[in-house]
């Protein structure tokens, strides 16, 4: 595991995802600057949506040249395409079509209607697929050995059971330690079926970070930060190669005890 993960707490919401926006553009202007492109995951739900679209509102977004950087998903509900609940749905309305992105380096996870048809498990292979061709542009140095590109940030909100992607407590999913990427069946939030990278994808990211916002994920942040195993507390077990980086609002951090790399912000 990489060093103690920094914790940086605002004051709300809002401004989390603000924040956090403003980050992730620096963060990809520094890593084009590198290498020429960058590799971002993206995740859905209330935190991820919320800082796509602060993202989307930002006058620095144009900083980032949109048209080098790949877009990879950390997980999906396994639905048709277009669903309103499909992460990939909800990214393209908040961010997305808004971006002068390039087709051919956005990378959505298959729908439950694409060419794979309604197996899960042949969506996810497929999409491993897909990681381990765009990854073949890279040594195995930078990707960290194992078959998906080198992320440079990979986004993840925190459920309040701990969940991240659709890594889930228990779940056969988060003993996965050789496929990057795995169908899960019987998720315990709807709906059942789903696609996610697993440990030995997202920990090949240099910097991963954790989203959590509202009273409702402090328990969750707690247990994760005072380091539980994996498989019963999955959110423990996201860490990116070189930073890890938790962003919370007061509320979720209400839990927390001192000595925890806290960083207090406005």
């Amino acid at each position: 595991m990489t060093a103690t993960p920094a914790v940086l707490i605002h004051t709300d919401g809002t401004l989390l995802a603000r924040a956090a926006a403003a980050r992730l553009i620096t963060r990809l202007v520094d890593a084009q600057a590198a290498r020429g492109v960058a590799h971002i995951v993206l995740t859905g739900g209330r935190n991820g949506n919320a800082l796509m679209r602060e993202l989307a509102e930002s006058p620095a977004r144009d900083a980032v040249d949109w048209a080098h950087v790949h877009v990879w998903w950390g997980d999906e509900r396994f639905l048709p395409s277009g669903d309103p609940d499909r992460n990939e749905t909800q990214a393209r309305a908040e961010l997305l079509d808004k971006l002068p992105l390039t087709p051919e380096f956005v990378h959505p996870m298959p729908a439950s209607d694409g060419p794979g048809g309604g197996d899960p498990e042949a969506a996810a292979a497929r999409y491993a697929a897909e990681l381990a061709v765009a990854a073949r542009a890279e040594t195995a140095g930078e990707r960290g050995g194992v078959d998906v590109p080198s992320f440079d940030v990979a986004m993840f909100g925190v459920g309040p059971d701990t969940h991240v992607a659709s890594l889930f407590p228990e779940l056969p999913a988060v003993q996965e330690t050789e496929r990057t990427v795995v169908a899960v069946r019987g998720a315990p939030k709807p709906p059942p079926t789903r696609i996610t990278l697993t440990f030995p994808a997202i920990r090949t990211a240099k910097d991963v970070w954790l989203l959590a916002a509202g009273e409702d994920k402090a328990s969750a942040v707690r247990i994760a930060l005072a380091g539980g195993g994996d498989k019963q507390v999955p959110a423990a077990g996201a860490y990116g190669r070189r930073n890890t980086l938790w962003l919370l609002d007061r509320s979720a951090a209400a839990e927390l005890p001192p000595g925890l790399n806290r960083i207090a912000s406005p």
